[in-house]
């Protein structure tokens, strides 16, 4: 093929890419952290706006709230289907686009459609609603993903059957992270908000471990970050001639305050005007698998705490931290890079010719990017 040919067939993408319907994806880490209950929301705040929005499915299993919340949106039908002498319901593919809404609520993208189906998998079912121009709001779980399949089967011990491929997410037009922290997710889980009370126990003792909800909450925000950087790498990059400021904190697992370190960026953010981020790198000596619950837990905490406060969160891993750091910082215009005092290096170290993370980025920030060092052992100030 000619590089002629090559542009019109990037060209025509571009245009069957413009007919097509938008795809918003509520993505989180576990049953329960809330995807459905945004996704309706959005549902009626897009009714009241005078959309024309349509139910396609959405499974409520048995939560009387999140079946209260589907009231005042119109349901289209579900379709039965006789299986080995049971009957089971799917969405009906057919009558959402012979209703074609503006919008359909598709809940649960990586389900495995029942034998008889016109598309095995829901996913395909949601590309044909988007081919032909419907916009679609759907639900996902990370441990889906394709390519987590063996980290997740390791991990957290669980052979995930339903799972969709990466290119489903990396095409979403919009992608939502449904987060909670894992302790207020197992406190809906104690109070049965999310599986009947005789499921409780069971689930406690498998899934609904903290360990697991920690590593799982950890894939889905590294997945956000990279959906992010994907787009930004992909998409047309607009002239920017102004100097780099956003503001970025440097989190660490054993750092002495990060709540003081956070609260510092999020005021530095405001007094600017800017958007705001929180980076963890994480390196080989501080896998899930080798550092302790106690500092996993306390992590996660942080993590809670930068969403809280306002912050885009980054986790990635890295050996090289300071590097790390400043490729982030030249990719996101950071011009502000927040980062906790560090502790005296040992002796032997200073001798070797070591430095801390912090004097790294003073000696390798580019021109225009201020280090901003924070004693967190001392009481906050402005």
């Amino acid at each position: 093929m000619n590089q002629a040919e090559e542009k019109s067939l990037s060209f025509l993408r571009l245009i069957r890419r413009a007919q097509r319907g938008k795809l918003k994806i509520y993505l989180g880490y576990g049953a329960g952290v809330g995807k459905t209950w945004k996704m309706l929301e959005e549902g009626h705040h897009l009714k009241a706006e005078g959309v024309d929005v349509v139910v396609g499915l959405v499974e409520t299993h048995g939560r009387a709230e999140t079946a209260r919340l589907v009231e005042g949106l119109e349901v289209v039908p579900r379709r039965q289907f006789l299986y080995r002498g049971i009957t089971l319901e799917e969405m009906d593919l057919d009558a959402v686009l012979a209703r074609r809404p503006e919008v359909a609520l598709v809940d649960e993208l990586a389900h495995t459609n029942v034998p008889g189906s016109k598309n095995a998998k829901r996913y395909q079912d949601v590309e044909d609603l988007t081919n032909a121009g419907i916009h679609v709001i759907s639900t996902l779980n990370i441990q889906h993903l394709e390519s987590l399949y063996d980290i997740v089967e390791s991990h957290i011990g669980v052979k995930v059957r339903e799972r969709i491929p990466d290119s489903v997410l990396a095409e979403a037009d919009e992608i939502v992270n449904v987060d909670i922290s894992p302790a207020d997710l197992l406190q809906r889980l104690n109070e049965g908000k999310i599986y009947p009370t005789e499921r409780v126990a069971v689930a406690l003792e498998n899934f609904f471990k903290r360990v697991n909800l920690d590593q799982l909450r950890e894939l889905t925000l590294r997945e956000i970050a990279s959906q992010i950087d994907l787009k930004r790498r992909t998409e047309p990059e607009e002239p920017v001639d102004i100097a780099p400021d956003q503001v970025m904190v440097c989190l660490s697992s054993q750092g002495p305050n990060a709540a003081a370190l956070l609260r510092y960026g999020s005021r530095l953010a405001g007094r600017l005007n800017t958007s705001w981020y929180a980076v963890y790198v994480q390196t080989p000596r501080e896998e899930s698998t080798v550092i302790d619950l106690a500092t996993q837990s306390r992590l996660s905490d942080t993590l809670t705490l930068a969403k809280e406060l306002g912050a885009q969160v980054f986790p990635f891993k890295g050996e090289d931290v300071a590097e790390t750091i400043l490729h982030f910082a030249r990719e996101y215009r950071v011009g502000h890079i927040v980062i906790g005092k560090p502790g005296p290096l040992p002796a032997w170290k200073r001798w070797l010719g070591y430095k801390t993370i912090v004097e790294q980025l003073i000696l390798k920030a580019p021109k225009g990017v201020n280090i901003v060092v924070v004693d967190t052992q001392k009481p906050e100030n402005d």
